[in-house]
């Protein structure tokens, strides 16, 4: 039978510790809360108040349960009284000679059968239980931010942590409605292991002004369906807190690079930039505390003098041809580049798309709805026959499920014509290349329509992966070549990643964000890297969740819990790389190896072999999980 916890005590009622006040104190068992001074223990009762409040005017906490759960608070200054309690958990600063007095005081004051445990989120849950003369009753208990809405809690044992210790911790987070996942006390536990190098590789991006930060965090959010974007993450965390916390795991994780914090972020720190509670980080708040953010002078413009004259594409609903219609103004939205703030778009009205696989079918059907005049060019009629059943079917799930009339389903399908052959794109304003992702291929087709095309025109590839600079080169007009990296599915993702290389115009930048506003797309402006944004940030954490079950750290299932319930991801690593094709994530984690040379990112042998073995994620039934038997 686990051991029935009566009272706990919380040392340190900062947001976390307070939190984690508020998640015992509503599963009904009595709390002592504790803090150095006067002043730290009523700043710890107004941060508990604040959120039982907020729970009561959002209806998620009726008034008397509120009071009932402060009734079961009891708040004292020093140590001395956790002398009778069940449970300490310790929520202080991450810093380790801190952690080891509490806990040699702790060791002292509290009873012998107490569980000592701490909320670290980095530091060795080992060489903090070795300040104690029971470190078999030491144990990691980490709790995610915000504690009472965060459903996953980390339980790490050290090498000598009681069985019947974990045991009893495991049975009380059931108790507590949360979900735990059971490791060894490694640096970054689970969810930081993979967050933090992840966040730390975005502020790099920022730092070498890559991209923008508000597109950074666009991208993520919109690409990946995450939460926050990394900058945005990192404002929240506080980035004394993620400082910390990198520097921590880069030293006692081996020293990868990857974990050694950018420079630009100690910098920050020094000069007091932490994040939301101080008021201004990566962006700027309101005030201290506050979440709502406030312009500032890297806020990109919302609305640009020299796009208001520009008209770019609206065509009348139902009409085939473009020159019957009457032109919308189009003002710039997530402007990513400075270049192309001075630089107007060019009119474009019609847009050829080259490629009949599923991405060139749901680009189709993004233009045409969006009242784009469409030539699609593919290999043959067979081909074009395929490609439209294709868009006239996923058009009628549309209309069925009430997102589209039938009268503009029409009207799209009326606006696409179909052809065999380039030399039907002579006159339209945009190309947009979507065929196999082998560079011989689009060098090839490239520079045919550098030959067909009329001057000007927009040469677009939607490569997720190859080097944009050297299609360009295949032309005689590298100026007018840019990469619009759609994400699949094209008609429901809402993110376009504009790539520009060091030989594409301003004004090609210019049109390609005005035609992804008027696609109902966000743009994001970055430069020719290998992955742009989105999958240089997203695939080395992939891999390095293959690393992490490569070394029987964790399985699949809890390093995915791991992250849904920990970091509030739609879909754990195993699952996304299920989904996505282990072959696709080699490849692309391949190509981000070759192009940065970090051996962080060399492929993890464990991928590498499941690619060779044929087990590549859903489409072969099985992957990382067998799916066969599903």
């Amino acid at each position: 039978m686990a051991r029935e916890f009566t009272s706990v005590g919380v040392v340190g009622l900062g947001t976390m510790g307070a939190g984690i006040v508020e998640v015992f104190a509503r599963n009904g068992i009595d709390v002592v809360a504790v803090e150095v001074s006067d002043a730290a223990l009523d700043r710890g009762r107004v941060i508990l108040t604040g959120s039982t409040d907020r729970a009561v005017a959002r209806g998620k906490l009726a008034e008397a349960d509120r009071d009932a759960l402060l009734a079961r608070v009891t708040f004292a200054v020093g140590l001395d009284a956790l002398h009778s309690v069940d449970l300490v958990i310790e929520a202080v600063p991450e810093h380790l000679d801190l952690k080891q007095r509490i806990f040699a005081e702790l060791d002292r004051v509290c009873k012998p059968e107490a569980i000592l445990a701490t909320n670290t989120s980095s530091l060795s849950v080992t060489e903090i239980s070795v300040a104690t003369a029971r470190p078999n009753q030491v144990v990691g208990i980490h709790f995610f931010n915000p504690a009472p809405v965060m459903k996953l809690v980390e339980v790490v044992r050290t090498v000598v942590t009681s069985a019947d210790v974990v045991a009893d911790v495991e049975a009380l987070c059931g108790r507590l409605g949360k979900v735990d996942v059971t490791i060894s006390d490694r640096a970054g536990f689970i969810a930081n292991a993979l967050l933090f190098g992840y966040l730390n590789h975005a502020v790099d991006m920022f730092e070498s002004r890559y991209a923008t930060r508000e597109d950074i965090d666009a991208a993520m959010k919109l690409g990946c369906g995450l939460p926050m974007g990394p900058l945005a993450l990192m404002d929240l965390i506080g980035l004394d807190t993620a400082y910390e916390i990198l520097d921590t795991m880069y030293r006692r994780g081996g020293r990868d690079r990857r974990h050694a914090p950018v420079p630009l972020l100690k910098q920050m720190v020094t000069a007091g930039l932490l994040g939301r509670k101080s008021g201004r980080g990566f962006y700027t708040y309101e005030r201290p505390g506050s979440p709502k953010v406030v312009p500032d002078e890297q806020t990109p413009t919302t609305t640009d003098p020299a796009l208001t004259d520009a008209v770019v594409t609206k065509v009348g609903i139902g009409s085939a041809r473009s020159e019957l219609a009457s032109p919308a103004v189009v003002t710039k939205v997530g402007i990513g580049s400075a270049r192309s703030e001075l630089a107007s778009p060019a009119a474009v009205t019609k847009v050829g798309i080259v490629g009949s696989g599923t991405m060139a079918t749901g680009i189709i059907e993004v233009f045409a709805k969006a009242g784009y005049e469409v030539v699609s060019v593919t290999r043959g009629a067979e081909q074009s026959a395929k490609v439209f059943e294709a868009v006239q079917t996923s058009l009628n799930k549309g209309v069925v499920r009430g997102r589209l009339s039938e009268a503009d389903r029409d009207a799209a399908l009326g606006r696409i014509n179909w052809s065999a052959t380039l030399e039907h794109l002579a006159d339209v304003d945009l190309v947009v290349e979507t065929v196999v992702e082998e560079l011989s291929v689009k060098k090839a087709l490239f520079a045919s329509l550098d030959e067909i095309c009329k001057p000007g025109v927009v040469l677009a590839t939607t490569t997720s992966s190859l080097p944009v600079i050297e299609v360009a080169m295949a032309t005689q007009r590298p100026a007018d070549v840019v990469g619009l990296h759609f994400f699949n599915p094209a008609p429901a993702m809402p993110l376009v990643e504009i790539v520009r290389t060091i030989r594409t115009s301003a004004e090609t930048i210019a049109t390609a964000q005005a035609v992804s506003a008027t696609l109902g797309k966000t743009g994001v402006v970055c430069g020719d890297r290998s992955g742009f944004i989105v999958n240089a940030l997203l695939f080395p954490y992939l891999n390095d969740a293959v690393r992490m079950l490569e070394a029987s750290y964790s399985t699949t299932d809890d390093i995915d819990h791991a992250m849904k319930l920990g970091c509030g991801y739609p879909m754990g690593p195993f699952e996304l790389l299920d989904v996505v094709g282990l072959d696709v994530a080699l490849a692309i984690q391949r190509e981000l190896y070759l192009e940065l040379r970090e051996p962080g990112f060399a492929p993890a042998p464990l991928l590498e072999h499941l690619v060779t073995a044929g087990y590549l994620g859903r489409k072969t039934g099985r992957g990382f999980r067998d799916h066969t038997r599903r």
